[in-house]
């Protein structure tokens, strides 16, 4: 009697077909840059949109979080302008660790596996030491921007700060040229240098596990080597943010998870791949 090779079993399920896990990359390799192209920004944006289509339940949670960090942000500035700053430096605390979930559900779609939103809450986890130093930085950051603007304020306004309504006043007063003008270069600058420390460091922590000063040095490259395409994808996120915040910024529902989901896509796009570990 002849033997016959047992057939195949059949997979009910196409999710079960997944692997279980993200595959494992080459520790150690070389960090190299892709060059990027004017285009690439919209096409990081359309790519957020499709990663919002296959995983709706997720980008709902994190843009409910972005909307109510809004909105409670929006309401200290008008009630108690002076805690303003105090509050935006706790949304940079938890911004980052949003955003890492939102990256690690880009990521797990790029390797196959089924989004969870379980998985993006605890992602970051194994890269907390790192996260924690690159969080700190940005902070320190923070609280250099928010002194050189009262510095700012200080020099333009003798009299003592102005209030919430006199800050508006003050922005839309055409004699008050020179004040916007530094404040501006000011804000800018330090603005620049968050950009530029934090585009691609987070999803490179996630993917990588590196540690934060190669993460933030591969992330100022990426700027330094690509500036007019890093200005466009800065101009692209300002804007969008900017058009979300009108309505009680419930634009953020939709832009918070696709400026995520893209910005993942900017690192991979931006950063080579880490090739496959040997088995």
């Amino acid at each position: 009697m002849s033997d016959t090779p047992n057939p195949t079993p059949l997979v009910s399920d196409p999710v079960d077909a997944l692997p279980s896990s993200i595959p494992q990359k080459e520790p150690g390799a070389p960090v190299t840059l892709q060059p990027l192209r004017l285009a690439d920004p919209f096409r990081w944006l359309a790519k957020g949109l499709l990663d919002v289509r296959a995983a709706p339940g997720i980008a709902v949670f994190y843009g409910v979080c972005f909307w109510c960090m809004a909105l409670v942000l929006g309401w200290v500035f008008r009630t108690k302008p002076e805690y303003a700053m105090s509050l935006a430096s706790g949304c940079l605390l938890v911004g980052p660790f949003l955003a890492m979930g939102l990256y690690d559900t880009s990521r797990r779609r790029e390797a196959g596996l089924k989004p969870q939103l379980s998985e993006s809450l605890t992602c970051w986890d194994s890269h907390m030491g790192s996260m924690g130093m690159l969080v700190l930085v940005l902070v320190v950051l923070e609280l250099l921007w928010g002194r050189a603007s009262l510095v700012v304020f200080a020099v333009f306004f003798n009299t003592g700060m102005p209030s919430t309504t006199g800050v508006l006043q003050a922005i839309f007063n055409p004699q008050n040229w020179s004040f916007v003008a530094v404040y501006a270069l000011v804000g800018g600058a330090f603005a620049a240098l968050v950009f530029s420390t934090s585009v691609v460091s987070i999803p490179m922590i996630l993917d990588r596990d590196t540690d934060a000063l190669t993460a933030g040095i591969t992330s100022v490259r990426v700027v330094l080597e690509n500036p007019a395409v890093m200005l466009l994808w800065g101009a692209l996120i300002t804007g969008t943010v900017a058009v979300s915040l009108w309505f009680w910024g419930v634009g953020l529902l939709l832009a918070g998870p696709v400026l995520g989901f893209a910005s993942w896509h900017a690192y991979r796009a931006s950063v080579t791949p880490l090739p496959p570990a040997a088995a």
